[in-house]
């Protein structure tokens, strides 16, 4: 049966539709006021914010580092200034996968695999993804011009002019001026990171890290506008940096090249000191090296070499050298004792070529095995007799000798701005109980005397307690620093002087050092036979290998590395000391015959003019009655 027709219901449809539209119309509106909201609160609320962030997109602060301050010698000759170099750099954060990128940049300039291994060293050290970190220095044109033909495949990658340090004089001052290298991690971690914005080279020996704050400067700023893809438009403020302070050392050029000369490449260090100043005039370490590869950064190869050398070039011998003294110390040994009162002046000592103590067996032997009959402290200076030495260092004692003996700057650190000095070892009861849990014997004390045993010293001690002797007492620490900025340096913890009972004791032992190299039987008496001034000096020797009681020293039995060590100390014109220079030769055997005219040959090339005298500024003043006579 067929289904009736209804017929639609217009009126119910027309009331669901007109329902729908209201609905609608209210999500409109709603949604409407939402977004205006939105709008508002974006727009009014938080307009400062988001203006910021605007800004920042395309402005943006840029450090400018400072040009790093220039170092010269005494006399105005440069020996670290900075030249310009194009260097190639990496923006991590426009860079993307910069790994791949320093693959194309290894494959662009044909480089090594070390060379790519350095690159990512470097780019892992860089602070910021949006500062450049130069990762290739001093590039050729052949270079720069790779990478302009290569840029569409180097994104991040620019070619940038910068002041590059430069030492144009080579090794001469490598071990006293130092070098700049990269800031690694740990450093940066101590640094200032504002100041340091932009820099990427800090002091890491000598005076180049003593003086960091000073030769470093205050960082800049400017504020660029950039476009999306980070390239500068324009500069919208700029702030200059402050460059670092210029420094003028005490060291001279041509007295540093005439030791070096002296030395005539044996191992060895030299020191030269003006005692009245403290200013360190020359100062050499040998073997030593070329520092500029160590500012852009040295390869491993090349850096192996120099760590791994027997002849040790990386090592400051000046400063971290330690040596058994010998008998260098004796003069101040006997100043020492004769303050303390255990000696005299005409005290006698006999020998017979080796000296025993009371109720001991064992010998003690002095250089010369015949021995020197009677000796007086005059004498033993002279003749550097280890017998009177080691009786006399019985007298004193282990604590009255370890106090004198500290006294002339051996077991601490005398410099005022050398951080790499090392303090030597004086020892005593304390140290040795602490050492090696055991008490100090009398024997001990004997070689002490002599200036062997435990003890250990480095040059520049030796140098420093030298000038002391030329000062009579008088403690100015030694330094490198002349002047910085035209102010010379401050010392904030001065020694205090040596001052003895009577001060005539210090004439004692300068009269002994001048018998040593003028006196007829003195140790050094070849160098005072060419002399056209007078020395005070003495000589050393410094044992490598222990030598068996009873048994000679015979040099074809030991290594060449085995030998004795050779020193030697002085100060010049005797009378009125302008110079006082300590020279160790390693394994040179004979302090006077090999070290002693290293000595005088420094000494003459400070001292004498090209007519082969005294040069007027070193001439000792003439009395009265012989300047009138000379003006009639």
């Amino acid at each position: 049966m067929p289904q009736p027709i209804r017929l639609k219901d217009h009126e119910r449809d027309a009331r669901q539709v007109r329902q729908r539209v209201i609905v609608g119309a209210v999500a409109v509106v709603l949604l409407t006021c939402v977004l205006i909201a939105r709008l508002y609160y974006l727009q009014v609320i938080q307009y400062e914010h988001h203006s910021t962030l605007s800004e920042n997109n395309r402005v943006h602060v840029q450090p400018i580092p400072p040009t790093r301050g220039l170092i010269f010698d005494r006399n105005g000759v440069i020996v670290a200034d900075n030249r310009p170099s194009f260097s190639l750099t990496v923006t991590r954060e426009r860079a993307g996968d910069w790994r791949q990128i320093l693959d194309v940049i290894v494959e662009v300039l044909q480089l090594t695999p070390d060379d790519r291994a350095l690159f990512e060293k470097r780019m892992k050290q860089g602070r910021r993804p949006f500062e450049p970190v130069p990762i290739l220095f001093e590039l050729t044109e052949d270079q720069i011009a790779r990478v302009a033909v290569n840029q569409f495949r180097l994104p991040g990658v620019e070619v940038a002019a910068q002041l590059v340090r430069h030492y144009p004089q080579g090794a001469h001052f490598a071990h006293s001026v130092g070098y700049v290298g990269r800031i690694n991690e740990k450093e940066l971690k101590q640094l200032d990171p504002i100041n340091y914005s932009g820099t990427h080279h800090i002091g890491k020996t000598g005076i180049e890290r003593f003086y960091e704050d000073q030769l470093h400067g205050e960082v800049g700023y400017e504020e660029v506008e950039t476009n999306a893809r980070g390239r500068v438009l324009r500069v919208l403020k700029r702030t200059d940096p402050k460059p670092g302070k210029d420094l003028v050392l005490t060291l001279d050029v041509r007295l540093q090249e005439a030791a070096e000369e002296a030395l005539a490449g044996r191992r060895g260090a030299i020191v030269a000191i003006e005692p009245s100043t403290g200013d360190v005039l020359a100062m050499v370490s040998q073997p030593s090296f070329d520092p500029n590869p160590f500012v852009t950064g040295i390869s491993f190869k090349a850096y192996a070499e120099l760590r791994d050398s027997i002849d040790r070039p990386l090592y400051n011998r000046v400063l971290r050298g330690l040596y058994p003294p010998g008998s260098t110390v004796k003069p101040m040994v006997a100043v020492s004792g004769l303050d303390a009162g255990v000696v005299t002046p005409v005290s006698r000592v006999f020998d017979p070529g080796f000296y025993q103590l009371p109720n001991y067996a064992h010998k003690y032997r002095n250089w010369n095995r015949s021995g020197d009959g009677w000796v007086n402290l005059e004498t033993a200076i002279m003749r550097s007799n280890d017998t009177y030495f080691y009786d006399l260092a019985h007298k004193m004692g282990i604590d009255r000798l370890h106090e004198y003996m500290s006294r002339f700057g051996f077991g601490q650190r005398v410099a005022l701005d050398m951080f790499e000095e090392s303090a030597g070892l004086m020892p005593s009861r304390e140290w040795k109980r602490a050492r090696y849990r055991q008490a100090w014997y009398p024997g001990e004390t004997l070689i002490l005397g002599i200036g062997q045993g435990y003890m250990q010293s480095t040059p520049l001690q030796l140098a420093q307690a030298t000038a002391l002797m030329a000062n009579r007492g008088k403690w100015i620490r030694p330094h490198l620093a002349k002047t910085i900025e035209g102010r010379p340096p401050v010392d904030p913890n001065p020694l205090p002087d040596i001052v003895l009972r009577d001060p005539k004791f210090w004439d004692y032992g300068r009269i002994g050092m001048e018998q040593v190299v003028h006196g007829a039987r003195g140790t050094a008496r070849k160098v005072g036979d060419t002399s056209v001034y007078r020395i005070a000096g003495k000589s050393g020797t410094a044992q490598v290998v222990a030598i068996k009681q009873g048994e000679k020293y015979d040099r074809s039995k030991v290594q060449e590395r085995h030998r004795d060590h050779a020193l030697f100390v002085a100060f010049a014109p005797a009378e009125d000391p302008k110079i006082a220079v300590a020279v160790m030769v390693e394994n040179g055997e004979s302090g006077s015959g090999v070290a002693a005219p290293v000595v005088k040959q420094v000494m003459d090339a400070w001292l004498l003019g090209e007519d082969g005298q005294l040069k007027p500024e070193f001439r000792p003043p003439q009395p009265l009655a012989e300047q009138q006579s000379a003006n009639r």
